[in-house]
């Protein structure tokens, strides 16, 4: 089975295009290596990609030419403990250290520009 429709089956990409873009611009790596999107995978390869702004690293159990539920999909490759560690870390100090100014949008109101000059002339 090839490599992007595999990546779009166990639904770590949304389109099989994108799957395409993700492993040409080389965010999916084949047993430690660089894959083209055409390469077959086979149960028991390695895969370490990046989706979104998690890193898996999976071992590939199965395969389905089809894309089915999310629950299905999962049974089509097991992620190893050391990937699932760090996942659950990133996603903690994500959680824990919001954006800088996630909460500001647009240009700053006359309110916040005075807190700001306040603020500045403090400090100097």
């Amino acid at each position: 089975m090839r490599l992007d429709k595999w990546l779009w089956a166990a639904r770590f990409y949304k389109t099989r295009s994108l799957a395409t873009d993700a492993v040409d611009g080389g965010k999916v790596k084949l047993n430690g290596g660089a894959a083209k999107p055409a390469k077959d995978v086979k149960p028991g390869d390695r895969l370490q990609l990046r989706s979104g702004d998690e890193d898996w690293e999976v071992v590939v159990a199965g395969q389905n030419e089809q894309r089915r539920p999310a629950a299905e999909a999962r049974l089509l490759y097991r992620e190893t403990p050391e990937s699932a560690a760090r996942r659950v870390l990133a996603a903690e100090l994500r959680k824990l250290a919001p954006m800088p100014s996630a909460d500001q949008k647009g240009r700053p109101t006359k309110r916040d520009r005075r807190q700001l000059v306040r603020l500045r002339a403090s400090e100097s």
